[in-house]
C-alpha cells in the first residue's frame, strides 16, 4: 500500500497522470497543483472535473475533497462514543452517534442516506472500514429492536447490515449472534428476514479472502465472478461449488492461523486465474 498525495489515502497503488489531462487541468486552473504520481479514484475525479460541460473548476472539486477529507477523520470519535454508549448501555445516545457516523460515510460517498454499498469504499482503498461499519448497523439492529415505533428503521439497519456482512470476516460470528438475538429480542421476523438475506447475499470466497485478506480484492472478485457467470450454470460447476463451500471454512480458518502459508496460496490462485480467464 501507498500513500496518495492528492487524497492522503492509503491504495494499492499510484500512477501517473497522462499528459492530456495534466493540460486540461491547467487550462481549468493554472494555479491548481497536482501530483506526478496519483491514484485511479483521483485520477477519474479530476477527468470528470476538467472535462465536464459546466465547467466546475477543479479548484473547487480540491475544496470538496478537502471537506471530506476532514470529515472522514471525523468518522473515528463518532464510533468510538457510540461504542462508550453502548457499553454504559445508553443506547439513545449510542443510536444518535451511529446515525451521525453512516450519514457522515454516505455524504463523503455522495449517497442518499440508506444506499451505501461495498462497492463504494473499494473504490477509495477503504475496505477496513467494511467490519466497522457493519458492527455499526449490527449494534443499531438492536437498539431499534427496543421499541416498537423503530421497527422503520431497524429494517432499514438491517437490510444494510445484510449488504455488508457477507463482506467481513466477521460474518459467520454475526450470524451466530443474529440467531441468538432472534430468540429474545421484539421483533424476531425482521432478524430472520435478515439472516436469509444475508444466505443469499453471501458472496465470499472463503480460501481467496484469507489469503488475499481482502474480501473485495481484485482476485477474490474475478474468483466470484467466474464462480457465478461459469460455473453455477452448469451441473458439474455448481457441484464443485457445493464442495467447495463445504470444505473451504476450515480450510480458511487454518490459512488463518498459518500466515506464513499464505503468499504461497496467493501465488497458486493467480496461477489459477490465468488458467482460467480463457475458460
Amino acid at each position: 500500500m501507498v500513500t496518495c498525495p492528492q487524497c492522503h489515502l492509503k491504495v494499492p497503488e499510484i500512477s501517473f497522470i497522462s499528459g492530456s489531462l495534466r493540460e486540461k487541468i491547467r487550462r481549468v486552473d493554472p494555479s491548481f497543483h497536482v501530483a506526478e504520481k496519483i491514484c485511479t479514484p483521483c485520477q477519474n475525479s479530476l477527468m470528470r472535473q476538467a472535462t465536464s460541460a459546466d465547467g466546475v473548476l477543479v479548484a473547487q472539486e480540491r475544496a470538496k475533497e478537502v471537506r471530506k477529507k476532514r470529515m472522514w477523520q471525523n468518522r473515528v470519535p463518532l464510533v468510538k462514543h457510540g461504542h462508550t454508549m453502548m457499553k454504559r448501555k445508553r443506547f439513545s445516545e449510542a443510536a444518535v452517534s451511529y446515525e451521525k457516523y453512516i450519514r457522515l460515510i454516505e455524504v463523503v460517498f455522495d449517497c442518499k442516506p440508506g444506499t451505501l454499498t461495498p462497492e463504494m469504499l473499494k473504490d477509495a482503498a477503504r475496505t477496513a472500514e467494511l467490519t466497522v461499519i457493519t458492527g455499526v448497523y449490527w449494534d443499531l439492529v438492536r437498539i431499534y429492536d427496543s421499541s416498537d415505533k423503530y421497527t422503520k428503521r431497524q429494517k432499514g439497519a438491517a437490510a444494510q447490515l445484510a449488504k455488508f456482512a457477507s463482506f467481513t470476516p466477521v460474518f459467520i460470528d454475526l450470524i451466530h449472534k443474529a440467531e441468538a438475538f432472534q430468540k429474545q429480542c421484539r421483533h424476531p421476523e425482521v432478524i430472520k428476514t435478515f439472516i436469509a438475506d444475508c444466505q443469499k447475499k453471501r458472496t465470499r470466497c472463503f480460501i481467496a479472502t484469507s489469503a488475499f485478506e481482502a474480501p473485495m480484492a481484485d482476485e477474490v472478485t474475478y474468483l466470484r465472478n467466474f464462480r457465478d457467470q461459469k460455473l453455477k450454470t452448469n451441473p458439474y460447476g455448481r457441484k464443485f461449488v457445493y464442495f467447495y463451500y463445504k470444505y473451504s471454512r476450515p480450510v480458511a480458518c487454518f490459512l488463518d492461523k498459518q500466515r506464513w502459508l499464505k503468499p504461497t496460496v496467493r501465488a497458486g490462485l493467480r496461477a489459477v486465474i490465468k488458467c482460467v480467464r480463457h475458460f
